[in-house]
């Protein structure tokens, strides 16, 4: 999947490199141990279409891009949209997300 930031095209990666930039900015920290739970947590943000929570899925599958849009960026970007177009950006995240290889388990556990 991509997406366009500030006229660029920003492809967006599902894997678990993906899962990782979602634990550090959306995970369970206990005295200083990262305890994961980033995509556990989200996920549920994802149905409400909630755009903090999109916003942080943009960015995070957004990691390996050269150059990375900022946090910033990303929330300018989705402001930007009409709700249509909002609309389609989070079925299009979600059904990217559900198809995910790395994640597949997490989202078949997540509905059971």
């Amino acid at each position: 999947m991509e997406i366009k930031i500030k006229n660029k095209k920003q492809p967006l990666s599902f894997g678990v490199k993906f899962v990782r930039e979602l634990d550090k900015i959306a995970g369970l920290e206990r005295e200083n141990i990262s305890l994961g739970m980033g995509l556990t947590k989200t996920l549920p943000g994802l149905d409400v279409f909630d755009p903090a929570v999109l916003s942080d899925i943009i960015y995070c599958a957004t990691f390996g891009n050269s150059p990375r849009p900022g946090r910033n960026d990303v929330d300018d970007y989705i402001d930007g949209l009409e709700v249509g177009e909002l609309e389609a950006l989070f079925d299009d995240v979600k059904k990217e997300v559900n198809e995910a290889n790395a994640i597949k388990a997490a989202i078949k556990n997540r509905k059971a």
